[in-house]
């Protein structure tokens, strides 16, 4: 991948009002900062921003910031955007060592097609988006890929299905659910009334049982009491 330079101009004046117009100018204000350097508030130019945040990178990726004759590698944090446009507003730039392992929230994408779910009508639950990692920042992946081909209603793919490349990891629990196969909301309401018929139906059957012993028992001493009484006529 190209190198991603951002050429950032120090020395803006700070304030809400001075950020609408330096937004009417085309300019983001921003901040660089990072270990050994102390906070320098900046401006970038608005396209340049732009272009730089939208590589298959994305936030991963690392920005080459040109201030004041200097060059540092960076990486874009804490944007804040328009509520509406969702045009950015504001950027932090933290300045990174490229030797020294940093973390990352990595976007989950999954692939493939779950066709025995789909034809057991179940429904895909994903309940993990992205992937925190430890990497070198030129090391840090666009994104982590997860196969669910093999997916079925009540399966469950978990952190540890996850194939990190060479020079990443992760301090995540293995055994965390990504991805889960659950069954349709009809589906499990029917199988809840049906267990629900068949607790009521074997509950009818053991309160019916005594009362059939007790009816056999009555009738046998009946019938013993009518012998005896025509024995002694």
């Amino acid at each position: 991948m190209a190198d991603i330079i951002l050429e950032a101009r120090p020395g803006r004046s700070t304030g809400s009002s001075a950020a609408r117009r330096l937004r009417r100018e085309g300019r983001v204000p921003a901040v660089v900062y990072g270990t050994g350097v102390d906070p320098v508030a900046v401006t970038v130019e608005a396209r340049q921003l732009r272009a730089a945040l939208s590589t298959p990178a994305g936030l991963n990726a690392v920005v080459t910031v040109q201030m004041d004759g200097s060059s540092y590698p960076t990486l874009a944090r804490e944007l804040q955007r328009h509520p509406v446009r969702g045009t950015v507003q504001h950027v932090d730039f933290v300045i990174v060592d490229l030797r020294v392992e940093t973390h990352a929230d990595v976007p989950i994408t999954l692939v493939g097609e779950a066709v025995e779910l789909h034809r057991q009508d179940g429904v895909l639950d994903q309940q993990m988006f992205a992937l925190t990692v430890r990497a070198r920042p030129a090391d840090i992946p666009a994104h982590l890929e997860l196969d669910i081909s093999a997916l079925t209603v009540g399966d469950s793919l978990r952190v540890s299905d996850l194939v990190l490349p060479s020079g990443v990891a992760t301090d995540v629990d293995p055994e965390t659910v990504v991805v889960a196969g659950q069954a349709s909301r009809v589906a499990a309401e029917v199988e809840e009334a049906e267990a629900e018929a068949a607790a009521a139906a074997a509950e009818e059957g053991a309160e019916a049982a005594p009362a059939e012993g007790e009816a056999e028992g009555g009738g046998e001493g009946d019938a013993a009491d009518s012998s005896g009484g025509g024995e002694e006529g």
